[in-house]
Formats: structure tokens, sequence, C-alpha cells
């Protein structure tokens, strides 16, 4: 597939959604050309990988493909009959190869490359918390009607957050759904605006909606609830406020409990779902899926897992759903001819490779009608880590920059937000960036609540101020070498899409 580039202007998302379609085969109502055949059952001698197995949505098929997939040593762990999508464990390692022969389906693969354990976030640099002396000494410096930390909290003015928040704090009608790592919705600013019943836990592909499922397992696993504290910490006198701190937020885990805190497909293809079906208006997806940085869609694994997570993500925009991902921290121009990924994949033994971003994907970020976010500081400046992209990026937010100082109480250019058991910290990264654009889609979507995701879209990029290209050389990190180069112009350009957010103007 020559030069695809999603997410480009609103004006071309639909040949772009066709166009991914089209080489994925699995357009509706194609009849798939591929042989029948009988899987001859083998011995489960393998490694016990999971998969997924994407075939029709109609009944008839999927029966058909799940008996197939019991003859060829696979044990279905869910069926997403809606998306035609089949989540699937099997130690027969010729399992893949062996299904792909099935009539019906249209592509599968393994989702990751190590074995399956007993039951990557886009975050730049390790959590600097804010000690109970250090909150103290910010606190004094609030103004009237502030809250206790939000002196330190540069980035709400940034987008005019603080000044919204008169205007319209957000509609309790509006959920936006951190899928990420848990959320600690026990957190004093976040439990005010918590939906336990729009969470879950996703972890292997089928949602676990027992109570308090969706919490982190420890304080390491603190991303999300950063995220939701960016979001929607309510403004209460607690800690810190968020962008739209009268809306909705809900966690669906999808990072595996151990001290990887991977991201496998099958879990973010079941968020996804699961979002779309209670009602989810808006999700936020600061991370890659794993194993893999860039998914090409010339090896079948890859292709598999590309396929299955856009049609849970495109599945989630039909029910209403506008998706928000987070851009990356490689600092990588994702409309170049060709990156280096010495990552991939990063559950195993990682190889370096030259890739090509207009056909190896960095998935949700790069999937059609997902609005994919770059990172700033607070001097409004590109963030020295952030991807970027002319025709990829489509706004971009604060998301922190430790060479970007504000004057502030504690002169940290990062993102202070909530951290699990009542306490906060400062991060930085196209993580960071990412919930104040779904924020901001929050308060555009209780401003104008008939709006659909792809209006929504246009609203994001109608409201943005762009600040152009750097007219001088872009040295991020100061150290006298050109890191990035900035294509396009005013109005539309690599850095910044559309430009950065504007929460003021979305609720006026």
């Amino acid at each position: 597939m020559a030069h695809l580039r999603p997410r480009h202007r609103l004006a071309l998302a639909v040949p772009v959604v066709l166009s991914l379609t089209a080489s994925l085969g699995f357009l509706p109502g194609v009849a798939s050309a591929t042989p029948l055949t009988a899987p001859v059952a083998t011995t489960a001698d393998g490694p016990n990988l999971s998969y997924v197995v994407n075939t029709t949505t109609d009944h008839r098929t999927i029966a058909s493909v799940k008996k197939a997939i019991a003859a060829a040593g696979g044990s279905v762990v869910i069926a997403y009959e809606q998306i035609g999508v089949i989540v699937v464990h099997s130690a027969n390692p010729d399992f893949g190869r062996q299904i792909r022969t099935v009539r019906g389906v249209r592509s599968a693969g393994a989702t990751r490359t190590s074995p399956l354990k007993p039951a990557g976030t886009t975050d730049e640099g390790a959590v600097q918390v804010l000690s109970a002396a250090e909150a103290a000494k910010v606190a004094k410096t609030a103004d009237a009607g502030q809250e206790p930390l939000e002196a330190d909290q540069w980035d709400l003015r940034a987008i005019g957050a603080d000044k919204a928040a008169a205007v319209n704090p957000g509609s309790k009608k509006v959920t936006v759904a951190v899928i990420d790592v848990g959320v600690d919705d026990t957190h004093p600013d976040i439990a005010p605006n918590f939906s336990a019943s729009q969470s879950a836990n996703c972890v292997g592909g089928k949602p676990d909606t027992t109570y308090g499922s969706w919490r982190p397992v420890d304080a390491d696993h603190y991303h999300g609830t950063h995220v939701a504290g960016e979001i929607a910490a309510a403004r209460n006198g607690v800690g810190v406020a968020g962008v739209a701190p009268g809306v909705k937020v809900s966690g669906i885990t999808v990072a595996e409990p151990d001290s990887t805190q991977l991201f496998y497909p099958e879990s973010v293809v079941c968020a996804f779902v699961f979002a779309a079906d209670h009602g989810v208006e808006i999700t936020n997806n600061s991370y890659y899926v794993d194993p893999w940085l860039y998914n090409c869609l010339d090896d079948p694994d890859q292709k598999a897992i590309v396929d299955a997570v856009d049609r849970a993500q495109r599945y989630a925009q039909r029910k209403g759903t506008l998706n928000v991902a987070a851009a990356g921290n490689s600092n990588d121009d994702l409309d170049s001819d060709a990156l280096t990924d010495a990552s991939s994949p990063d559950d195993s033994t990682a190889t370096t490779r030259t890739v090509d971003p207009h056909k190896c994907f960095d998935i949700p970020t790069q999937l059609p009608g997902v609005v994919t976010v770059s990172s700033t500081g607070v001097k409004g400046a590109k963030s020295y880590f952030s991807s970027y992209g002319d025709g990829v990026i489509d706004v971009a937010a604060p998301g922190g920059d430790r060479y970007q100082i504000p004057d502030t109480p504690s002169a940290n250019g990062r993102i202070l937000s909530t951290l699990p058991n009542n306490t906060y910290g400062f991060l930085q990264g196209t993580s960071m960036a990412t919930p104040h654009v779904a924020g901001v889609a929050a308060l555009l979507k209780s401003t104008y609540p008939w709006a659909s995701p792809a209006q929504l879209q246009l609203l994001l990029k109608a409201q943005a101020d762009n600040p152009g290209c750097p007219t001088a050389p872009y040295d991020g990190n100061g150290d006298g070498v050109v890191d990035a180069t900035c294509a396009g112009g005013k109005r539309v350009n690599g850095f910044y899409g559309f430009g950065i957010v504007n929460a003021l103007r979305a609720v006026k």
C-alpha cells in the first residue's frame, strides 16, 4: 500500500478509511478467496500464545471458524461477533499459519512473542512525586478561587482551561474513558467524577466488571490515575483541577499487572468495544499497542493486530465515541520515508529494523478517525521528545518539557496531576498532552451534545491556536543540534497539526 497517511485532514477521512480497509482485506460483504482447509490437530508443544482471528461478522462464518480454531488446537477466550474478532489461546506453534488457511478468516496472528503469563505507556521519564511539604508550599501561593496546587498547573492556563471552568466545567452526561494501567477512583480529586458503571478490567481480552477491578494493582501503576486527573480532577478545594472538572471519567485497565505494564492488542480490542457498548463519548489512549512500536502490514501477525484494533476502534466511532491518542515520544517524523525501530518486539528480544510509517503503523495512533496528539511545553514549542508529522498530527496540547521552565512555585516544566494513594506528581510525555485534548473534546461534547465523533474532531481543529512552524531551526534540548524539521504552513503543519487546543474557545 503506497504512501497511506492515516488521519490526514478530515476531508480525506473517508478515502483513508477505505484505503486501509481494502489493504487489510475486510471490506464488509466481500467473500474470502481463501480456500477451505480443515486444520489438522497438532500436538500442543509450543509456547502458549494469544492470537486474534479476524473474520466476517455473520454468525454462520463465526461458528465455522470457531470449530476450525478448536481443530487447530486453539481455545476461544471471547468472540466479539459485532466486529468479527475472536481472541484465542493456543500452544500449537503452527496455529497462526493453519488458521489463516480457513475460509472466512481475513487475518490472524499472534499478539505477543513471549508465552502467556498467569493472570507501554507514552510518558517520558520517571514520575516526580510532590511531597507533603512541597504541596503545602505550593498551596500558600494559590489565588482565591484556585485549587490548592493549581499555581503549579501552568498547562491549564496555557489553554484557558482555568477560565473555561467558570463558563462551563463540562456535563455529567459526558464520560471520558481512560484506557490505561488502571485508575485509582478512591483519590479525592477523582472520586466525585468517577463512573464505575463504565469501568472494567480488560486484561487478556475479556471484560471484568467486578467492583474495583479497574484500579491499579500497585502505586507503580500510576500512569492512568495521572491521566484521569488531568482530564477531570474535580474543583472541590482539594489538590489539582482537570481540564474538564465537571465531566465523568472512567477507567478501563488494559496493561499487564506485572512490572512490564504492556498493552497487548486483545486487551485494547476489549477496551474499545466495552467503551462503545457502555455509552462512553471519548476514549483517551496514552500508549501504543505492544509488542510492536510499528505494525507492518507485510507481516501476518502484525497485520492481524492492525486489523483487530482498527475494527474495534471503528466500531467505537460508529457507536458515537471519539478516540484520542498520543503521537509517541520517539521524536519520530511519522510522515518520513523511513524510521528506525530498535525496540520491537518489546516482550522478548528486540531487533533493529527500518520501517516506512506509511506502511507500518503505530496503533491506535495512526488508525483512521483517531485524533493524533503531539506535545508542547510552557513556551508553546514542540516538546523535545514528541513525535510529529505533516498530515499525521491533528492537534497539539501541553504535555510538558523539562527544558521549557515555567514561572511557577515548583518551576517544573512537567505536568502536575493525581497519583494513587491520594498523592500528586509531575510527568511529561505525549501521554500528558492527550488527556488535555480529551478534556477539551469533553467540553466540546458538553457544549454541542449532538456532535458526532467526526464533528467533534472538526470542532477540535477549528478552535485550536496554531503558532506555525518555528522560524529558527528546532533544537529541543538546546545542545546546538537540529532535532526535527517542521513541514507545513501556519494553518496546518507537522509539529502542531491544526494547532494547540483551546479550552476557553471550546466552551464559548
